[in-house]
């Protein structure tokens, strides 16, 4: 690969100066502080589905340990195998919400590179389309992990404790709205990549995953 295309790939890793603030964004929390800022406008709905799925992970689980006293359809122990699956996944969620804003970095590196001379534009041109492999990657393996939860809330339909139902539901409708989200920002992004595998396999992420 072409040097400056990699720097204009790799460099955000962590973002810089493209926030209102321009800090650097370290974790989630800053992130979620950025979405909540109407002023600011690098970060949006793919980080936001992200922190969708994470948040059904901390209701669909307390739900679960919520359920252990007494037999709802599940043991004890299936309940919380299901509560600890839902912890990892939050994890992997809360980092995804940070990759996802990152990913996001790495178009506007890529849209910022020059384009005076032709080797510039097709510099430009090549990291563009790489930028938006990275760009429909991040909300891809996200919508996989939401996708994930709200089938866990599904599954738990009539098998926890009914005092926390609605708790149950917010939570898998949290899952689908951080899945479907993550979707539309593959869809975003599919125009920019020009990899034809990595285009059917988008495809059939959007197929396979969404939620009616």
């Amino acid at each position: 690969m072409d040097k400056t295309i990699g720097l204009a790939i790799c460099e955000p890793c962590v973002i810089r100066k493209y926030f209102s603030k321009g800090e650097m964004i370290m974790d989630y929390k800053d992130i979620m502080e950025l979405i909540l800022d109407t002023d600011d406008v690098t970060v949006g709905g793919g980080s936001a589905s992200a922190l969708s799925g994470a948040l059904a992970c901390g209701l669909i689980g307390m739900v679960c340990k919520l359920s252990t006293k007494k037999d709802y359809g599940l043991s004890a122990e299936e309940q919380l195998e299901y509560a600890k699956e839902l912890e990892d996944i939050r994890e992997k969620l809360l980092a995804g919400i940070v990759t996802d804003a990152n990913a996001y970095g790495v178009i506007i590196n890529a849209y910022k590179l020059p384009k005076e001379t032709d080797e510039e534009k097709e510099i430009r041109k090549k990291a563009i389309a790489d930028a938006g492999i990275v760009g429909a990657s991040a909300p891809m393996e996200n919508a996989k992990l939401c996708r994930r939860v709200y089938d866990i809330g599904v599954e738990l339909e009539n098998k926890t404790n009914p005092n926390c139902h609605s708790d149950l539901v917010i939570g898998y409708e949290l899952a689908k709205i951080g899945t479907n989200g993550c979707l539309m920002n593959i869809e975003a992004n599919l125009p920019l990549v020009k990899d034809e595998a990595k285009i059917s396999e988008f495809n059939k992420a959007l197929t396979e995953l969404k939620i009616d």
